[in-house]
């Protein structure tokens, strides 16, 4: 028999209306479940419903319709019973800039019910642990992004929670920064800490999260681990071909050529999603005779390929 896993996030059929000039169904009936232990990821362009479900899950936004659990607990029912094990780093810098460094995480001790000397002990442990003891002193605005970064995570996780909810936790960040949010994330992991996360990065999440979901116009159209989702959705190998004149002849043309499964128009020219590239480039060189041809890439299946395929690249507000 295969080992019991037992669910950290329990989301059923949450919606979420919000009410205005035009009525806007920001998240549409979603269904998740995140094991205990995972590192989930949930991917989506812009508006997509992302920071609203997390804001759902966190007792921040009031659902139109649904419930979640977290750690067995009804969010809805009893949300203060809920955020004891619930930490949050949103997307803006929330630190209080009124304290320093170890304030910060001090006094988040303290609100959660710590006597002050386990929370100053609770805090001196963990700016040790995120390498920000020498600057323990230091108000928020001295500190960089990356600084800012770890220190957000460091207060979240104070009070010992057993969930994380991180909202684009390296929009931002310079490469090295980013590089050390990603191993202090896999370091709460191995504390056994279940993290639920956003970003825009595919390659953060096929690097971090056992399983991810994508999101689009408030519906979740994907769920898997990266490596299934790859293989499963969309995870062929993509050619973009770029030439002088797109026509829909060229098109139909393209489409025809043995191994490739769809044919996606762009401005200047065409995105082919292939089922296989072994031999495929002669066959449409083959096909475009006659074509002022400008540049051809290919990419290998990758979860920026699958996120493109299930929700395109248009841009979004």
């Amino acid at each position: 028999m295969g080992e019991l896993t037992t669910s950290a996030i329990q989301i059923h059929d949450l919606v979420k209306v919000f009410q205005g000039r035009q009525e806007v169904r920001a998240v549409d009936s979603i269904d998740l479940d995140v094991q205990d232990g995972e590192i989930f990821g949930l991917l989506g362009p812009n508006g997509a419903g992302k920071t609203t479900t997390i804001g759902a899950c966190t007792t921040r936004i009031r659902p139109t319709k649904g419930q979640i659990t977290i750690n067995g607990v009804d969010v809805l029912q009893d949300p203060a019973h809920a955020r004891q094990f619930i930490g949050v780093v949103p997307q803006q810098n929330t630190l209080d800039r009124s304290c320093n460094a170890f304030e910060n995480v001090y006094y988040h001790c303290r609100f959660f019910g710590m006597a002050s000397g386990e929370a100053t002990q609770r805090a001196t442990q963990l700016l040790t642990e995120f390498k920000l003891n020498e600057r323990a002193q230091a108000m928020p605005y001295a500190l960089s992004g990356g600084m800012a970064q770890r220190l957000q995570i460091a207060r979240a996780i104070a009070h010992r929670p057993r969930v994380l909810f991180l909202d684009e936790p390296t929009a931002g960040l310079d490469p090295q920064s980013r590089l050390a949010v990603w191993e202090l994330v896999r370091g709460l992991r191995r504390q056994g800490i279940t993290v639920l996360m956003t970003t825009h990065y595919m390659e953060e999440a096929d690097q971090l999260c056992d399983r991810v979901a994508i999101i689009d116009h408030g519906k979740i159209l994907v769920n898997g681990t990266p490596a299934e989702l790859k293989q499963r959705v969309g995870g062929q190998t993509m050619m973009e071909i770029h030439v002088a004149n797109v026509s829909p002849e060229l098109s139909e043309r393209l489409g025809n050529v043995a191994g490739i499964s769809s044919v996606e128009s762009m401005p200047n020219g065409f995105r082919l999603w292939t089922t296989g590239r072994d031999g495929l480039l002669p066959k449409v060189l083959e096909a475009m005779h006659g074509c002022d041809l400008r540049d051809v890439s290919v990419k290998e299946p990758t979860l920026e390929t699958v996120f493109i395929r299930l929700t395109g690249r248009e841009l979004r507000d």
